[in-house]
């Protein structure tokens, strides 16, 4: 058990082991909410990493899906002990989406995303996401607004950290050009994705406007994945209606080939770069 996962990505493995253990046993989830007269979404909850589960919880689910061997019973214990621990960014939930995206992008190991309009949270300059928090909650006070700065702040950590986020971040042509904050503003977020391309973990490709149509037009999108528990990996779609979580492996698996298209379909790298320099002396 990884030190360094985090308690979110310990709760969906401890929700993924509970899932496999009640399967073995033959138990559906109905079953297991009429035996301890639970709340008949509990276990899906429990499942699906939606709620924090006890350890005595798991001891119990453990007994009833007759598991006896001792130190797999301990582990998953423990596992449900450190999924429960505070985190760094307990202190923002309140200004947080629904879901916990910040605390899988926060134990990922690499993430490839997906803007159709805007540059990527873990790309943008202050000034940047002064303006364009601004612009969408005008009436929200400074320090609310600055409270939102530091939270995503924090996040772009991830790209300079002992383990670094290896990030691909494909975003359409439409991004460079739709300026928010003013030309100042912009000209140096566009310098800052210039620099920031020269960490070795992140990769930018711009999808030109000529390349037609992909699967994404739908929203912006993430791919997170984890490396020693591939199984995890999750695809993350925003939308105003609410936020989209996928889970299964197959559609994830489908997703993951949807990106390497988009990856194909866009401009590499060094390609890219050399737009974005281009807009700057223009």
């Amino acid at each position: 058990m990884s030190d360094i996962e985090g308690p979110t990505l310990r709760r969906r493995r401890l929700g993924a082991e509970l899932k496999r253990c009640r399967e073995a046993a033959g138990l559906t989830q109905q079953d297991v909410s009429r035996h301890f007269e639970w709340h008949s979404a509990k276990v899906t909850r429990i499942e699906t990493a939606r709620v924090a589960v006890t350890p005595r919880d798991v001891r119990d689910l453990l007994t009833l899906y007759n598991v006896r061997d001792q130190s797999y019973r301990e582990a998953l214990v423990e596992l449900a002990r450190q999924s429960r621990e505070r985190t760094w960014w307990t202190d923002y939930r309140d200004i947080m989406r629904p879901g916990n995206f910040v605390g899988l992008e926060a134990a990922a190991s690499a993430m490839r995303t997906w803007e159709p309009v805007l540059v990527p949270g873990l790309l943008q300059t202050p000034a940047y996401m002064r303006s364009l928090m601004r612009s969408g909650r005008p009436t929200d006070p400074e320090e609310h607004i600055d409270r939102r700065i530091t939270l995503r702040l924090t996040r772009q950590g991830r790209l300079t950290s002992e383990r670094p986020l290896e990030l691909s971040a494909f975003m359409d042509e439409a991004v460079l050009h739709h300026v928010i904050g003013g030309a100042e503003v912009m000209a140096e977020q566009l310098r800052h994705l210039i620099e920031v391309a020269k960490l070795p973990n992140v990769f930018l490709q711009i999808l030109p406007f000529t390349a037609g149509g992909h699967p994404f037009l739908s929203g912006p999108a993430a791919l997170l994945e984890f490396r020693e528990t591939t199984h995890l990996d999750v695809v993350y779609m925003e939308g105003l209606a609410g936020d989209l979580y996928e889970e299964q492996p197959d559609m994830v698996d489908w997703y993951r080939q949807e990106f390497e298209r988009l990856s194909a379909m866009a401009l590499d790298h060094r390609t890219t770069i050399k737009m974005i320099e281009s807009l700057l002396v223009a």
